[in-house]
């Protein structure tokens, strides 16, 4: 009865595209065949797929908060905030399927986790390039980390590039000294390739917009939508801790990292300091 039901729907459905000899396919626009024959396994053990699986979706996900997060860099330096803001709220929301991912993972048992681990070698999520340059264009720049990606040149480039551009703080606060707020001039001109640390000037910047909220309603709207990245940033983070504690506890990470012990202090790092600072002053 139901596959009647459906089947009669289909043929009466006269526009539906049956005939791809010479047509590109759906298949073949995502080049599925490449994307799903990518997850190999390197045991024989059955949740190894969901290990690589959930990897491959968050580097995915990734790729598109780089994309828009580089995006939103370009329009605010154009002075083009609303647009930004657009970009921004996308990758809250993909921020959001990412920490959902965790919950997926956490299926895995420490039992069924130590069956493949070791297929791994040293090889761990630490070395994502991707998740560099998300932090990179957040303002988190530590420099012995580019060293995990002399092996490859081109991608090693690409890095460092992004280690020594303004990164989505930098931009914003440029933004608050274009409305004429008074910026220090080292804030303006720092070096782009150390980690931000806060400033009182920047501070009393943003204290001057969450003060006068129409007068700044753009710079506001730009104030809460890095404050929705980085709480997302930072359930990311604690999601992640959990998992890994979870399935591994305090063992030392594949990739030399101490694991657990590492991702709490990670958890400590503000990426716009003064935007969680005012709240306490407003």
């Amino acid at each position: 009865m139901t596959d009647n039901k459906y089947g009669d729907t289909f043929k009466s459905e006269k526009g539906i595209h049956t005939d791809f000899i010479e047509k590109m396919t759906y298949g073949d626009y995502l080049q599925l065949d490449t994307l799903l024959s990518s997850q190999k396994r390197l045991s024989d053990h059955h949740d190894e797929m969901l290990f690589i699986i959930i990897h491959h979706v968050s580097e995915l996900w990734l790729k598109l908060i780089i994309h828009e997060t580089q995006g939103a860099v370009a329009a605010i330096q154009r002075g083009e905030l609303q647009a930004s803001f657009k970009m921004l709220a996308r990758v809250s929301k993909i921020q959001s399927q990412i920490i959902q991912a965790w919950d997926v993972l956490s299926t895995l048992t420490p039992a069924e986790y130590m069956e493949f681990r070791d297929k791994l070698g040293n090889a761990s999520g630490f070395q994502s390039y991707q998740y560099r340059l998300v932090e990179f264009v957040l303002g988190y720049k530590t420099p012995f980390i580019l060293k995990i990606y002399k092996k490859d040149p081109e991608l090693h480039e690409i890095l460092e590039k992004a280690y020594h551009s303004p990164g989505l703080y930098d931009v914003a606060i440029q933004a608050l000294a274009r409305s004429g707020f008074p910026i220090d001039e080292a804030v303006l001109t720092r070096d782009f390739s150390k980690t931000y640390k806060k400033d009182a000037s920047v501070e009393q910047a943003w204290l001057a917009v969450y003060k006068n909220v129409d007068k700044y309603w753009d710079l506001y709207q730009l104030g809460e939508k890095l404050v929705d990245i980085e709480d997302w940033f930072q359930q990311w983070r604690f999601r992640h801790m959990k998992t890994v504690e979870r399935i591994i506890g305090h063992k030392t990470g594949t990739g030399g990292s101490s694991g657990v012990g590492y991702l709490k202090k990670v958890l400590d790092h503000y990426f716009f300091p003064e935007l969680w600072d005012i709240r306490t002053k407003i």
